[in-house]
């Protein structure tokens, strides 16, 4: 496996033995990953984690002695691959809440809002979301100070400082936006991501693109004299941000109708990997609860990031080294925010439950919807009707071992969320069955 994409510096002899010792810990964590025919299970995850951080325990003694602290050459570019990928395994494992879970999402997070900044084109509701999940993040890590290395730890703290110091760049910026435009300021947003998306489709959609631009030139209608205008008259703040996105949403559209989804041939297979990337994340995206595992976020990473840092001063050049015209640009650029994004919401949306336990876990979540609907709509009119919701629930409850679900004699992560959900599902089904039964005594 090919190292994480950046520049390589000679390596201290002394780290060596390392740099051999952490190619192999990565080569474990990638058959564990690739090995499909069983359930990670916690202990595997846990071993490997420990090999890490003696290895890196060793890597600043050495560095210390030389006086090497900040340097970066493979021994870290491994370390990273190593880190990434015990990450995405407590997600697995359903550690989420743990702190070596954090890393993969602060890669993440960082990559996307490396991409809001050099776009400029992010709202507040954006922010907001990034903000929440860092600190729910910043909770995990402060969690973890009696469990996990100091060194572990020290560097997530300097991940999350990273991506907060951005996020407040990017929260300042919009900070002289006023309400009044706040939701121009959104829907414009919308409208510019909307168009994205059609330019990126098999079929080039020109009857719907046309009606984005349509409401854009609504939304410039909307203008007084090159103002937008306050419900009292006013010329409320934010001027400036919110005719500039007009503007360039009138001239993307204007782009995008002109070359209907035709992307320059000489970016034609950059294009058609980040079409393929885009596709599958969507996917599974939309059948998580029952295929994702989410050490397989790993590879899409790599590849976007590979894609992503390809780049020559931002721009993505030919083989010539031509650089790529507005159109080609901003279409590569939008799939790889866009591929990012979806491994984000994958992240944040995996449950805190082993994979091991995932099946009984997503059976129990549709009883739950379910049951729910039966609710809203009224209830049932009679018990017999829940006899197929009870037997179900029975069916679970009687895998369980002492109260717990066993996977051979291991007790897979999860156990807590999994009975939770299904005390839950056993009280939806008694409230139906005491109204069912109060409804029949009233109607006899």
């Amino acid at each position: 496996m090919a190292d994480s994409p950046v520049i390589q510096t000679p390596i201290d002899p002394q780290e060596q033995p390392i740099l051999e010792s952490i190619l192999q810990i990565r080569a474990n964590l990638q058959l564990l990953k690739e090995d499909k025919s069983t359930y990670v299970k916690s202990q595997d995850v846990l071993a490997l984690y420990d090999r890490v951080i003696e290895q890196v325990n060793s890597l600043n003694v050495i560095r210390e002695e030389h006086g090497k602290l900040s340097e970066q050459n493979r021994v870290d570019k491994v370390l990273e691959d190593c880190f990434h990928l015990i990450s995405l395994f407590f997600l697995t494992i359903g550690r989420n809440n743990e702190a070596p879970a954090v890393y993969s999402m602060t890669s993440t997070i960082k990559r996307l809002l490396d991409h809001l900044k050099e776009a400029a084109l992010y709202s507040g509701k954006d922010l907001e979301s990034a903000t929440h999940v860092l600190d729910s993040m910043q909770q995990s890590v402060e969690r973890g100070k009696e469990s996990y290395s100091p060194q572990l730890l020290t560097l997530l703290e300097n991940r999350l400082g990273t991506c907060r110091k951005m996020l407040g760049e990017l929260q300042a910026s919009l900070a002289d936006l006023s309400p009044e435009l706040a939701h121009i300021h959104e829907k414009l947003i919308s409208i510019l991501r909307s168009i994205s998306a059609a330019n990126t489709r098999k079929k080039f959609p020109i009857t719907e693109v046309q009606g984005f631009q349509d409401q854009l030139k609504e939304i410039q209608n909307m203008m007084v004299n090159g103002k937008f205008l306050a419900e009292d008259g006013s010329i409320p703040a934010g001027q400036e941000i919110v005719a500039g996105l007009l503007y360039r949403c009138l001239g993307w559209a204007d782009i995008v109708l002109s070359r209907q989804g035709k992307i320059d041939k000489s970016f034609e297979d950059t294009y058609e990997e980040l079409c393929e990337i885009r596709n599958q994340l969507e996917r599974l995206s939309l059948t998580q609860a029952w295929s994702l595992r989410e050490t397989d976020l790993y590879d899409y990473q790599r590849r976007l990031d590979r894609i992503d840092e390809s780049r020559v001063n931002g721009n993505f050049e030919d083989i010539h080294g031509n650089k790529a015209d507005i159109h080609s640009q901003r279409t590569l650029l939008y799939l790889i925010r866009r591929s990012y994004a979806y491994i984000y919401i994958l992240m944040i949306s995996s449950e805190p439950v082993s994979e091991a336990l995932l099946p009984i876990f997503n059976q129990l979540q549709t009883l739950r919807r379910c049951l729910l609907e039966v609710k809203g709509s009224g209830g049932v009119s009679s018990s017999r009707e829940l006899y197929p919701y009870s037997m179900k629930l029975n069916s679970i409850d009687n895998i369980r071992v002492d109260g717990k679900f066993l996977v051979g004699s291991d007790i897979p992560e999860g156990q807590g969320s999994v009975n939770s959900l299904l005390a839950e599902c056993f009280e939806l089904c008694y409230e139906l069955r005491v109204q069912a039964d109060e409804q029949k005594a009233l109607d006899s």
